[in-house]
């Protein structure tokens, strides 16, 4: 597992480097769902398997729905068509497939190791974690909220004032 873990760390910096330093949005954005799902592989050699789930679930799935969403809401017409028909070109899939494709190998590999050997002591599951954050980690649960739901009224507040200009 040893070799799952750095493999998987190895591929979600190069991925991380690749957000970074790409020029592109949608290839960059690519870049950022493979970092998301090895860190989800990461996770996963480590036995922490909820959080694995939650990473892939909801940080690489919300990603790709709101990417969807803005696509949508833009609709630029022939000047979106003719820049998808570019994004069709097999080279610039080699970089994210080539990268998927390993992660995805090394996700095999680990779930078919998963008796024989484990970093963690012991496989942390959806109980656990709950009576945790209900009881140790209450305050911080609860500061993230109010955190999200000033989020919220801030840009509820924004959107309501740009409507009205």
């Amino acid at each position: 597992m040893e070799f799952i873990f750095y493999s998987a760390a190895v591929i979600a910096v190069l991925a991380t480097l690749k957000v970074i330093s790409h020029n592109d949005p949608v290839h960059a954005l690519l870049y950022l769902i493979v970092s998301l799902l090895a860190i989800a592989a990461i996770f996963f050699s480590l036995g922490a398997y909820f959080v694995g789930a939650l990473e892939i679930i909801v940080y690489a799935g919300a990603i790709m729905v709101l990417f969807v969403f803005v696509v949508m809401m833009l609709n630029l017409g022939n000047i979106v068509q003719q820049q998808e028909s570019a994004w069709l070109k097999p080279n610039l899939w080699i970089g994210p497939s080539l990268l998927s494709l390993t992660l995805l190998i090394i996700l095999i590999i680990s779930f078919h190791s998963i008796s024989d050997y484990e970093i963690g002591s012991a496989i942390v599951d959806i109980k656990q974690v709950g009576i945790s954050l209900f009881t140790s980690y209450i305050l911080a649960v609860e500061l993230a909220s109010i955190l999200l739901l000033t989020g919220l009224v801030v840009a509820f507040h924004f959107g309501r004032e740009e409507a009205s200009q």
